[in-house]
């Protein structure tokens, strides 16, 4: 899920852009294939409320890759944006406890991962009781990636709460800035972000970044612990902190933790 833009500042990365990785390919085909025929080690499995995954079709439950459940964040009424949403599963969750007050978009790059949430959307609908959900095709860095008629993918000021599940990982290190700077402009005053993603405790070296199974695995894009804080306090945003941050780490690839964390913060509300 990446394209190439302005480079990233140097607390925001892991380490240099890889030279020769297609990370945005490799993301595409290991995910596209992911949205055919689960894949069981893709990222680390959560568990969530059974009540909320009732009405979600199995296929979409069962083809969800994530690391956290930032959809504990959401509340009644929120206009809410999904980065990577995937088969679906955590807008259809979200969907279900903003109510029919609320409205939830999902954005997703991957064909495959977006005709499965799709389909299940009037399902969803029809089981409870209400449609606040759409699915928008493109790249989570580009939000500001503009239509025919001028208007932005997702509007200026428009979300209550921007949330992401283990998916920020993978944009190209390059575009990085420019996602970030998006999540800032969508948020309206006091907006929310909830950000479930895996980190590292140790800058990762080019030849794992240039490895596509640990680029596309959620490893080698992770942020910096530390820098991933930093980049969302630069944006304006307050009380940014682990909400959620796993003791043990998920994965240990040459001596560098990996672990899995949620983070919240709020932009002030005047």
């Amino acid at each position: 899920m990446g394209s190439t833009y302005a480079p990233l500042p140097m607390s925001s990365c892991c380490g240099p852009t890889p030279s020769s990785l297609d990370q945005t390919q490799a993301v595409e085909d290991r995910y596209g294939a992911a949205a055919a025929e689960q894949e069981a080690c893709l990222c680390t499995p959560v568990a969530f409320d059974p009540s909320l995954l009732k009405p979600i079709p199995q296929e979409v439950v069962e083809r969800d890759y994530g690391c956290g459940d930032p959809t504990r964040w959401v509340r009644s009424g929120d206009a809410v944006l999904d980065l990577g949403s995937g088969s679906g599963k955590n807008a259809f969750i979200c969907s279900q406890v903003v109510g029919p007050t609320g409205r939830v978009i999902g954005v997703d790059r991957n064909a495959d991962m977006l005709a499965l949430s799709r389909c299940a959307a009037p399902v969803v609908a029809e089981r409870i009781g209400y449609a606040n959900v759409c699915f928008l095709e493109g790249a989570i860095e580009a939000l500001d990636a503009t239509n025919a008629q001028g208007e932005p993918l997702v509007a200026d000021s428009s979300v209550d709460v921007v949330l992401s599940n283990c998916v920020l990982n993978l944009v190209n290190p390059s575009a990085r800035e420019l996602l970030l700077q998006n999540i800032r402009r969508v948020l309206r005053p006091a907006g929310r972000v909830a950000i479930s993603d895996i980190v590292c405790d140790r800058p990762v070296p080019m030849d794992l970044q240039q490895d596509a199974e640990l680029w596309s695995g959620c490893i080698s894009g992770a942020w910096l612990e530390e820098a991933f804080l930093e980049d969302f306090r630069a944006l304006g945003l307050e009380q940014v902190q682990y909400a959620e941050r796993s003791e043990t780490p998920w994965r240990v690839v040459e001596g560098i933790e990996f672990r899995a964390v949620t983070l919240t913060g709020a932009l002030p509300s005047g």
